[in-house]
């Protein structure tokens, strides 16, 4: 579940929604979701070292020019925390669905479109906005340009609909197998990264996109089932022996300090994911467990849960438009003069930073606006037809989006006179997987007073 408000209450203010949630939602999840994007854009647009230099952009990344902040990286890289809550959010909907005789097909087809409707919404923008900029004058390679910056978010969903499509087989093995679906996974990325790094074998990496990802998903299965909380030592097990598993693999193993990629790195602990990634899932899941008791009692008051289900109603525009803003912000900034641009890494330019930040968070308040109907939700899409039939065309929808939006994120969006026709193949895989799903970006929105989980 990537949002707080339950379909049919669209209309609903925050307010109305917070004062409608059962007794027996985790108010703690909804808080991490929202907390681990917020951290994530604030790190897009720390880690941002833009500057205007001789009458073009120049672009950085403040971890590949200051080293020393590599470390950082393994608090505030928290998309697992995201995925573990993806985890525990689905498996309560998978239950739901169960119960209901919602088919698996129509399941995906409801999770999905929670994901793809903001996204379809950014990639049309973004399809369109470079080509009109371009034919009015704009150089090519700027558009070019800006349209990497803006398009790296969308990866993030690409490798999430492929763990929610994998959520309904995984959560099977999990009731039957229990914590040994993660031991299996866990051995499965050790092997994976044994042979890219030991044997010389590169691609076989690839693997860890779903063993990695799947095991942070068991993680939240196991959330789930009180399986981690049952014993008050478990938390702070976990998460001293992430810390140590971190600490060893990075010191003895070679693995980057860095959680997230660098260009110009030999390794990475990204892309693909290792056994690094799994580890840092592992501490991070111990910390927000040792904190939840605390964090119900804070979101037991009124006005922190309304604010909670506010922020969760635009989560993923919020996501989504974040580095959009960061452009903004450096074209109105920096070639105007607006803005100093002392040295990186003196301390004025620290001092900057948080200028920066504001001024990115000022330029994103008018794309929520704009485009946080997205995430509201719409009319159902049309039931799959029963079958294989039905199931292969959820499943190669799934797929196929999921393609599109990984192409999109490596590659941009089509510019003319730069590159076209693999950006148009990724936004084409989006646009087909979206219409295999049903999914309609501007469905009609309907009332209902019945709040969901």
């Amino acid at each position: 579940m990537v949002g707080t408000a339950p379909a049919g209450t669209s209309r609903l203010s925050a307010r109305e929604l917070a004062a409608m949630t059962p007794a027996t939602r985790n108010r703690y999840a909804d808080l991490l979701r929202a907390v681990s994007i917020f951290v994530v854009v604030v790190g897009h647009w720390l880690m941002a070292v833009l500057g205007w230099h001789d009458g073009s952009f120049t672009g950085k990344n403040l971890l590949e020019i200051a080293p020393w902040t590599h470390i950082l990286t393994w608090i505030f890289q928290v998309m697992p925390v995201f995925f573990i809550v993806g985890g525990f959010t689905n498996a309560g909907s998978l239950r739901s669905a169960g119960e209901r005789g919602v088919s698996y097909a129509d399941w995906l087809r409801a999770r999905a479109a929670r994901l793809l409707r903001p996204a379809l919404i950014f990639v049309a923008f973004w399809t369109v906005l470079p080509m009109l900029a371009v034919a009015v004058g704009l150089p090519s390679g700027v558009a070019r340009t800006g349209g990497r910056e803006v398009a790296l978010p969308i990866w993030f969903l690409a490798v999430y609909m492929l763990t929610v499509a994998a959520a309904p087989p995984l959560l099977a093995a999990h009731r039957r197998f229990g914590v040994r679906v993660l031991m299996v996974l866990a051995a499965a990325v050790v092997a994976v990264d044994v042979a890219r790094y030991g044997l010389g074998l590169p691609r076989v990496g690839t693997l860890n996109y779903a063993f990695v990802w799947l095991a942070v998903l068991e993680l939240g299965f196991l959330w789930r089932d009180g399986a981690l909380t049952r014993r008050r030592f478990i938390p702070w097990a976990m998460a001293g022996g992430g810390l140590l598993a971190l600490a060893g693999l990075t010191t003895l193993a070679s693995y980057p300090v860095s959680m997230i990629g660098l260009t110009h790195a030999e390794r990475s602990n990204t892309l693909p994911p290792t056994a690094a990634l799994l580890a840092l899932a592992v501490w991070q899941c111990g910390a927000m467990l040792v904190l939840e008791t605390a964090a119900d009692r804070w979101l037991a008051r009124p006005r922190v849960w309304v604010g909670v289900v506010l922020a969760n109603s635009m989560v993923m525009t919020f996501y989504l438009w974040n580095m959009t803003a960061a452009v903004l912000a450096a074209v109105i900034l920096l070639p105007t003069g607006l803005a100093p641009q002392p040295e990186p890494l003196t301390a004025a330019w620290w001092w900057l930073r948080l200028g920066w930040i504001i001024a990115c968070a000022i330029c994103l308040v008018p794309f929520l606006f704009a485009f946080r109907w997205g995430e509201r939700p719409g009319a159902p899409s049309p039931p799959a037809r029963v079958g294989w039939i039905g199931l292969a065309a959820s499943v190669g929808g799934a797929a196929a989006a999921s393609a599109g939006m990984s192409i999109v994120a490596a590659v941009a969006f089509p510019v003319q006179g730069e590159v076209v026709t693999r950006p148009a193949l990724g936004v084409a895989c989006l646009a087909a997987g979206a219409l295999l799903l049903h999914v309609n970006p501007v469905s009609p929105l309907r009332r209902s007073s019945q709040p969901g989980a």
